[in-house]
């Protein structure tokens, strides 16, 4: 899942992929698909309301504006953004009418359709705060117009079960050249074709081996690996430790 998650009272801190962060009141924290949260903290007063995503939905909700949320999450790393009170005011209303929904019965008219309207509505206003906050930053107007091959990269990574891939394979799914694919992810992100690559694969992994009791056998096969003496080796040359060592760390 995606994580959305507003901090109303209190403070708190954690570790994401090896960056510690802190979100205050009237700040939201921003977490994308299977990244893990570590080494938690929170104040005794702590309070928080979170909304959670599938990449499906997520894309089925935002359409073209998905580069708005790529941008944020995935280039610049923005992983804890500042509301204004108003803002603040308008999700927590929201919020609530969302529980009123859920607490109605699974038969009630509309139930279903009303609670899309309003996470829609949700992850739609988030986004317009977000690009409102990349407008007054010069750096992310250049980067974050970005590149339509880019962002299709991207949205075409998040989109598959199965990421292990080549460069090559991936611009021929764009209909373009691995060279050329690589330049527009450097030239927008500053890493390569590969790196991104790499890097969803080793998140996809992580997650499977801390968060589920899936075997070896079944996460190579789930993430496309081609047998499982590959992937144990992708495993090593990646984290520097065993699948075993990974899960246990």
């Amino acid at each position: 899942m995606n994580a959305v998650a507003i901090c109303t009272r209190g403070k708190a801190m954690g570790t994401i992929n090896g960056k510690t962060i802190e979100v205050h009141k009237n700040q939201v924290a921003i977490i994308p698909h299977d990244v893990m949260v570590t080494d938690l903290m929170i104040s005794p007063d702590f309070d928080m309301k979170v909304m959670l995503f599938t990449n499906r939905i997520l894309h089925s909700f935002l359409h073209e504006k998905v580069n708005i949320w790529n941008d944020v999450v995935y280039i610049h790393r923005m992983h804890v953004i500042t509301m204004e009170d108003d803002d603040l005011r308008f999700y927590t209303n929201l919020y609530e009418m969302l529980s009123l929904c859920f607490y109605k019965e699974e038969c009630y008219p509309f139930r279903t359709d009303v609670i899309q309207a309003l996470l829609r509505g949700a992850i739609l206003g988030l986004c317009g705060a977000l690009k409102h906050r990349m407008l007054d930053d010069k750096e992310s107007i250049v980067r974050g117009t970005g590149n339509n091959h880019f962002q299709r990269f991207l949205s075409l990574l998040h989109s598959l079960e199965v990421k292990h891939h080549s460069t090559k394979w991936y611009a021929s799914e764009l209909c373009i050249t691995p060279k050329y694919l690589s330049f527009i992810c450097k030239k927008n992100s500053g890493k390569t074709a590969s790196e991104w690559i790499t890097e969803h694969v080793m998140e996809d992994i992580r997650y499977n081996l801390k968060q589920t009791d899936y075997s070896n056998k079944q996460i190579c096969d789930m993430l496309g690996f081609p047998n499982t003496s590959f992937f144990v080796k992708y495993v090593k040359d990646h984290f520097g430790m065993t699948p075993m060592q990974v899960r246990m760390a």
